[in-house]
């Protein structure tokens, strides 16, 4: 969606049930674009997971274009046996433009205990963001994160991906809890795009 322009303010909320499983997707891409009001944008995520219940978040990218200022939440709660894929994208500026400033914050709560907070800023006025330490000059950053209870058991290994496209970048990582998070970054959104499916591929007997 062409959306949000600097001032709105989006939120989505979504609860599943006991049992219950719900894969969500989105058509196109999110654009953070520019707008006539002052103030930044903000795109706030809830979801809730019941007990046996499994939810896939797999949107389509956001896209930071040149002059947009987007702050983007989300935060969400699992049941102790709940089961979670999420997908994060995010790419800086359209093509042959800029990146516009673009903040994102993920939480992640296991029953009473935070499983993943992870904040992140990218952008004009932000110190280092593009740096060899952060993006290194990439344009792409993207985060796959599975949460099973059968990680208590059998954690994976912490892995580079090595078999992805070479300008790729990516690392899968254990959580302290049934979970996994893969991080990436790479060139463009093509290329991020077939790291992460390489991930889930890698851990596909987790995500069915």
């Amino acid at each position: 969606m062409s959306a949000p322009h600097n001032g709105d303010r989006l939120r989505i909320e979504a609860v599943v049930g006991p049992g219950a499983d719900l894969h969500v997707i989105s058509a196109a891409a999110t654009v953070a674009l520019p707008g006539s009001a002052p103030e930044h944008a903000t795109h706030d995520v809830t979801l809730r997971v019941a007990d046996s219940a499994r939810l896939h978040w797999l949107p389509e990218p956001v896209i930071s274009a040149a002059g947009s200022d987007l702050r983007q939440r989300i935060r969400i709660d699992l049941a102790g046996t709940a089961r979670l894929v999420l997908s994060e994208q995010q790419i800086l500026g359209r093509a042959h433009e800029p990146t516009g400033r673009l903040a994102s914050r993920i939480t992640v709560r296991l029953g009473e205990r935070t499983l993943l907070d992870q904040h992140s800023t990218y952008g004009p006025g932000v110190p280092g963001w593009d740096g060899p330490a952060v993006l290194a000059g990439n344009r792409a950053v993207g985060q796959l994160l599975i949460v099973d209870p059968s990680y208590r058991d059998h954690p994976p290994d912490t892995r580079i991906l090595d078999d992805v496209p070479a300008p790729v970048r990516g690392v899968i990582t254990p959580l302290a809890g049934p979970g996994v998070l893969l991080t990436a970054v790479a060139p463009d959104a093509g290329d991020l795009r077939r790291c992460l499916d390489a991930a889930l591929h890698h851990l596909g007997s987790r995500t069915h």
